[in-house]
């Protein structure tokens, strides 16, 4: 297992490239697909590809308004761009370590790759370094329990949870490999729920800076409870 050789905070750099983008989150031991093809990212990871291969996944934070769009009334546009091209625009405080496990040189000069969690961190100061990406200097230890296996999984009504996403996928129009998720551990199939779940920036940093699985999960089943219930009310019940 990829985790197993980093135990203790220590066996992480406190400094390292960062990846903003908006609306995605990555958790411990959870694999995440990522499509590559902005030049500042293909020699990010290139330059991981050369070292450890690690990499923080980190949303970029909202920008202040400024004095002129408040008079003018203009809408930021790139708070809309999935990854802002002003370096200076604020990063969100939380972000989480991951590690390439899997990597594709696609023929249309894009890179496919695979990104999978390591634990989360705490962003300290950026670092100049001259690269076309952003460094950061980061903290692991506030997080030092993502990198012991869930003791809290007991703690997570799985009944509960598989039943809402039974009724979401039916909501949805939407399949499941059931057998898969049954074999799944519960800190597995909660982590790996919020990663892939369709919700939007405030409500995927929610779910990353979470305390422990227990509340992690059940922020998930409550975003589910209130699409759901958004579904009924607009018309016709699930069966």
């Amino acid at each position: 297992m990829i985790t197993e050789r980093y135990t203790r905070p220590e066996d992480l750099p406190t400094s390292l490239p960062v990846f903003p983008l908006r609306g995605v989150i990555l958790l411990p031991r959870t694999a995440l697909p990522l499509n590559i093809f902005e030049p500042r990212y293909l020699e990010m990871i290139n330059d991981i590809l050369a070292g450890e291969r690690l990499i923080g996944l980190i949303q970029p934070g909202p920008r202040p308004m400024l004095a002129r769009d408040s008079v003018s009334g203009i809408k930021i546009e790139e708070e809309k761009i999935e990854s802002p091209l002003d370096r200076s625009w604020p990063l969100r405080q939380t972000g989480c370590i991951g590690r390439l496990t899997g990597f594709e040189e696609l023929g249309n000069g894009h890179m496919a790759i695979t990104v999978t969690g390591i634990v989360r961190f705490k962003r300290l100061d950026e670092t100049e370094t001259g690269k076309a990406y952003r460094i950061c200097n980061i903290d692991c230890k506030p997080f030092a329990r993502d990198l012991a296996l869930d003791k809290d999984e007991e703690q997570v009504d799985r009944e509960k949870l598989l039943s809402l996403l039974r009724l979401y996928l039916h909501a949805n129009d939407m399949t499941a490999d059931w057998r898969s998720i049954h074999r799944s551990s519960t800190g597995y199939l909660v982590n790996t729920l919020c990663i892939h779940s369709p919700y939007g920036p405030e409500e995927k940093q929610a779910l990353l800076e979470a305390e422990n699985l227990r509340e992690r999960a059940e922020i998930l089943m409550a975003l589910a409870e209130m699409e759901l219930a958004s579904k009924n009310e607009g018309g016709g019940t699930m069966q």
